[in-house]
């Protein structure tokens, strides 16, 4: 895989929604309200993931308000990670950002996330909630299961993220599209990362902004 330094015009946001009726408006608003490096474009690829509550009738309504945002829909609720490679294989972008559809994770660190990669230096840019100077204190045992989530993949991939576990994750679409993902449901996150280390991609890690409560960050 070549490294050279590319132009990046197009970002792609991959988003997989089920049952998120109360925060899909305000999580999209603030998707297209993020700002982007200069010279980037952006779609939203959002897929319903088989929801039985109003969760797609919204996201018609805001598809056809926001021209930049494409939809489809799952037949029946299939898992995360089959919404999440659906919209891997929809996007148009020459790069990705993984967004969950809660309100969990701030778009305006998007800036953060594609910098490592605009600069040529990485194919995959982890969003790391336990790193950096800003951190916002997490629940006691959702944080320890991440942990040790992190740290049993860290070993057998040889890799040293602080967490793995994150939904904030950027690649190039050059790389995500070379890895072949299986996973339908929240198997997703270790298989991402699995195959990075086995492709040697070379992955950064950047300190991000995170809220357990949703709509507080």
């Amino acid at each position: 895989m070549s490294h050279s330094l590319r132009r990046f015009n197009k970002l792609s946001l991959l988003m997989a929604a089920y049952k998120e009726e109360g925060a899909l408006r305000r999580c999209v608003d603030r998707v297209l309200a993020a700002p982007l490096p200069d010279g980037l474009t952006r779609e939203t690829v959002l897929v319903d993931d088989g929801s039985t509550d109003a969760t797609w009738e919204i996201a018609q309504r805001l598809a056809a308000r926001h021209p930049e945002i494409r939809i489809l829909q799952q037949s029946k609720n299939m898992g995360k990670g089959a919404a999440v490679r659906r919209a891997i294989k929809e996007m148009t972008g020459d790069v990705a950002i993984f967004q969950d559809a809660d309100l969990e994770y701030d778009p305006r660190d998007y800036g953060r996330l594609l910098k490592p990669i605009l600069e040529g230096k990485a194919d995959a840019v982890y969003g790391s909630r336990f790193t950096g100077e800003e951190r916002k204190v997490l629940y006691f045992w959702h944080s320890v299961g991440n942990r040790l989530l992190t740290l049993l993949c860290n070993m057998l991939n040889d890799v040293n993220l602080t967490d793995m576990e994150t939904c904030y994750k950027a690649f190039t679409a050059e790389c995500l599209r070379t890895i072949p993902l299986e996973s339908d449901r929240f198997g997703i996150e270790p298989e991402l990362t699995a195959t990075a280390a086995r492709n040697r991609f070379r992955v950064y890690e950047v300190s991000i902004v995170y809220s357990i409560l949703q709509g507080t960050s």
